[in-house]
């Protein structure tokens, strides 16, 4: 165009939508493959099972540390919001297992990482890109099976206390409700404002 080879023209606006959300049977299925096959790669099972369970996006899980593992008697919690959200036994006992297995430790500078899924080069967490690959390779689409397991938090919580205990934006969650057809008035009145057993809100929320 410049240089006058060409007429001017418009590029069409790029129109991004929302991300369909994976079905909820279908995320639950994948959980299961997830705990029930023991030959796949520990690291991306429990990679994968946080993005399942807490709508985690991979640039989060990558900075996730051992301190962020915390024990509480006979529960494990993992911590990305406030208060630190209970992992189910099942995904514990994975969690657990792969803290004492993980890999990338063998250089002199890298066996006191702190890093939950550490990466090669010394003092740094993987790539996301690279864990984002091995979740894929899980048959584990990593958006919608993040997208899926959000709605269903806003489901059955208020979006605030999702928002808290998952380290989201309240924006972000009370849109994700709006999208799953998830309403204040169905929180307050229908069965769902039950919390589950773990769950701690701060003082404020409602």
């Amino acid at each position: 165009m410049a240089n006058k080879l060409t007429r001017q023209f418009r590029l069409p606006t790029l129109v991004i939508g929302p991300a369909t959300p994976m079905p909820q049977q279908q995320r639950i299925d994948l959980l299961g493959r997830l705990l029930t096959e023991p030959d796949r790669p520990l690291r991306s099972r429990v990679a994968a099972a946080i993005v399942l369970l807490y709508a985690q996006p991979v640039s989060r899980i990558v900075r996730l540390t051992l301190d962020d593992v915390l024990g509480e008697g006979d529960t494990t919690l993992l911590r990305l919001g406030e208060p630190p959200s209970p992992v189910p036994g099942p995904v514990a006992e994975l969690l657990v297992s792969w803290i004492d297995q993980r890999t990338n430790m063998n250089t002199a500078t890298n066996r006191d990482s702190r890093w939950l899924f550490p990466g090669r080069r010394a003092g740094q967490p993987m790539h996301p890109e690279t864990l984002g690959a091995l979740i894929k390779a899980l048959g584990v689409p990593n958006i919608p099976g993040r997208v899926g397991a959000l709605h269903q938090h806003v489901l059955e919580l208020p979006a605030p206390v999702v928002a808290d205990a998952l380290g989201y934006h309240h924006h972000t969650t009370t849109r994700a409700a709006a999208q799953a057809t998830a309403t204040w008035t169905r929180y307050a009145s229908g069965p769902r404002a039950r919390r589950p057993s773990g769950w701690a809100p701060r003082t404020g929320d409602s």
